[in-house]
């Protein structure tokens, strides 16, 4: 499995909007869905502090997100744009392989 985390710190009077955009039946996964390989998105609210959030986007591969940000970059970043203005800040905190699968 191949896995992208994003952590956004969303502008409080845009929260409800960020939710039902980035949430499992959002834009985002709808767009998601397009793509061959695409297995689900988590989004994770903190506890404590109710503006920052974390989605977990999961593929069956890295070479099938590639092809598939590839395939649909211009809605991608349609998307993208119309979603800059509900955080004060977004982070990519990384792109991970399952190490489950794996033969050594």
């Amino acid at each position: 499995m191949y896995v992208i985390i994003w952590e956004y710190q969303v502008k409080v009077d845009r929260i409800m909007e960020f939710e039902k955009i980035y949430r499992s039946n959002g834009s985002w996964v709808e767009l998601f869905r397009k793509g061959t390989g695409y297995i689900s998105t988590e989004l994770l609210r903190h506890g404590a502090k109710s503006s920052r959030f974390i989605t977990v986007d999961c593929w069956d591969s890295a070479k099938n997100y590639e092809q598939f940000h590839s395939q649909f970059k211009k809605e991608y970043e349609t998307l993208d744009a119309q979603c800059k203005g509900l955080t004060e800040h977004e982070i990519l905190l990384g792109k991970w392989e399952s190490v489950n699968n794996e033969t050594r």
